[in-house]
């Protein structure tokens, strides 16, 4: 058992992530054994969080999307892996020094992060995208979790307002004392928390959300992270 700092990754998982074959969403749950009827090859389960070689231990940084793309993260079985968001998400990471390596699109392309992890704030894929608020409601309980986990994180990136409100409101938080706004910072206990619009293709398409105003929002995270270190 691989031990980091006081923590194993079983016991990191075991808290933070959940089963394979979660019942906890039955829609979800349904949606998901479909697509494992029609691509057996696919992970199709819950996506766990994308984890730096130091693990928990080693994070300082998390960045939580919405929920896994049915071609996308369910698809590859890493987040952000297999669509256009995580063409955007990982080429910033990079040039920001937040991972390292040659993103392609596959989990088996090597890239790593540094003292970064990313999760989504619903683990399954949803129909058309859409979680339900129940769904939403019941999966923050792994969200809480896998932030309690990391005892070095300081700074959290919430990706589009739902990310953002469901991470608030695991915080133990009100979501009307910090509202989602693009390229705001506000404060939870000892953690920062930044907010962008979602980097998906539909937001870059319409300009809703450009290149540089997302990499505007990493300059912030990585300056910040930076002085508290210093």
């Amino acid at each position: 058992m691989t031990q980091i700092a006081g923590m194993s990754i079983a016991s990191f998982t075991s808290r933070a992530e959940p089963d394979h074959n979660c019942p906890l969403c039955p829609r979800l749950h349904d949606f998901i054994a479909e697509w494992r009827l029609k691509e057996p090859s696919w992970f199709n389960g819950p996506v766990p969080t994308f984890l730096p070689q130091g693990g928990p231990s080693a994070v300082r940084f998390l960045i939580v999307g919405l929920a896994p793309g049915v071609r996308g993260a369910n698809r590859t079985g890493r987040t952000f892996t297999g669509d256009y968001a995580g063409d955007l998400l990982y080429s910033t990471l990079i040039d920001f020094g937040f991972a390292k390596g040659v993103f392609r699109a596959r989990p088996d392309d090597g890239l790593e992060l540094r003292e970064t992890a990313i999760t989504n704030a619903v683990r399954c894929v949803p129909p058309q995208n859409k979680p339900t608020g129940g769904e939403i409601s019941t999966c923050r309980q792994f969200l809480s979790s896998t932030v309690e986990n990391f005892p070095r994180l300081e700074a959290i990136l919430t990706l589009g307002a739902i990310a953002h409100q469901s991470t608030v409101r695991a915080l133990g938080e009100r979501v009307a004392a910090h509202p989602f706004k693009h390229g705001r910072k506000t404060t939870i206990g000892k953690l920062s928390l930044f907010s962008s619009y979602h980097c998906s293709r539909y937001n870059t398409n319409t300009r809703v959300l450009t290149e540089d105003m997302f990499r505007s929002v990493f300059a912030s995270i990585r300056s910040h992270l930076k002085r508290d270190r210093e």
